[in-house]
């Protein structure tokens, strides 16, 4: 089934490597004009073509500013948020977790979704086809043991989309989240290194035991993520509002 985002004027947060890159760069190829914030100058550097791009930290007010600053100039208007900036966070039991390392994973993932939802909304408004997009993720739907700052935060992350599309929904704003499940890439090898050493056991182990939990036995690509949000965004979704999807495989709980 073809769609297009065509002519979307398109936000992604943290959109120069991994899933957001993906994002990003679908909907150029289905017709959209993007802007992307990372906090990775390198990552930003090497990111070329029709994308523009403001470095910012989500977590920090001053950054989303100037970051909707540019967007506005960039793009003229604004069609869709997708907030996908995020962090693993630490990996531990809970009395092992550092104060500081609990309020970083909440300030990036669920604290940074509020500082750019509150100034694209206004944008949005004038849009005759808004979307906001959150990530969240299976751990937004499972308990999740030696990652509960992350689960905490994505568990939230749904809350504030189902918040949000009852809320934004009389004004013709929808508002979903996405709920991937083991996403293959440089974060999740790391979250499988930590875990693994946390539990005494083998990366191989610990990549065996997470997939034989998922009914089909598979991780996601980013691109699978990322043709998902686009259907959403798409004329196509326009009815789709505060729901939660999840891309994961039918996952059924997280070692």
């Amino acid at each position: 089934m073809e769609y297009s985002a065509k002519g979307l004027r398109v936000v992604v947060t943290a959109g120069a490597a991994g899933i957001g890159r993906a994002i990003a760069r679908t909907f150029v190829e289905h017709g959209a004009r993007v802007h992307i914030c990372d906090v990775e100058e390198a990552a930003l550097s090497a990111l070329d073509g029709e994308i523009t791009k403001t470095r910012a930290d989500v977590s920090r007010v001053e950054d989303v500013e100037r970051l909707f600053h540019d967007a506005e100039q960039r793009l003229g208007g604004l069609d869709v948020l997708v907030n996908n900036a995020g962090i693993a966070g630490p990996t531990g039991k809970v009395d092992e977790i550092a104060p500081e390392e609990w309020d970083r994973c909440l300030a990036v993932d669920i604290t940074g979704q509020f500082n750019c939802t509150r100034l694209a909304v206004p944008h949005l408004r004038k849009s005759n086809n808004a979307s906001i997009v959150n990530l969240s993720s299976a751990a937004g739907r499972l308990g999740f043991p030696l990652r509960t700052p992350y689960s905490a935060a994505k568990w939230a992350v749904v809350g504030f989309t189902k918040s949000l599309a009852a809320e934004l929904g009389p004004e013709g704003i929808r508002v979903n989240a996405i709920q991937p499940g083991i996403v293959e890439g440089a974060r999740i090898d790391r979250v499988f290194e930590n875990k693994a050493k946390a539990r005494g056991i083998s990366v191989e182990a610990m990549r065996q035991e997470a997939l034989s939990v998922v009914s089909m036995r598979t991780t996601v690509t980013p691109q699978q993520i990322a043709d998902a949000i686009v259907f959403i965004c798409s004329t196509r979704g326009r009815t789709i509002s505060g729901q939660a999807i999840s891309v994961c495989g039918d996952t059924q709980m997280l070692p």
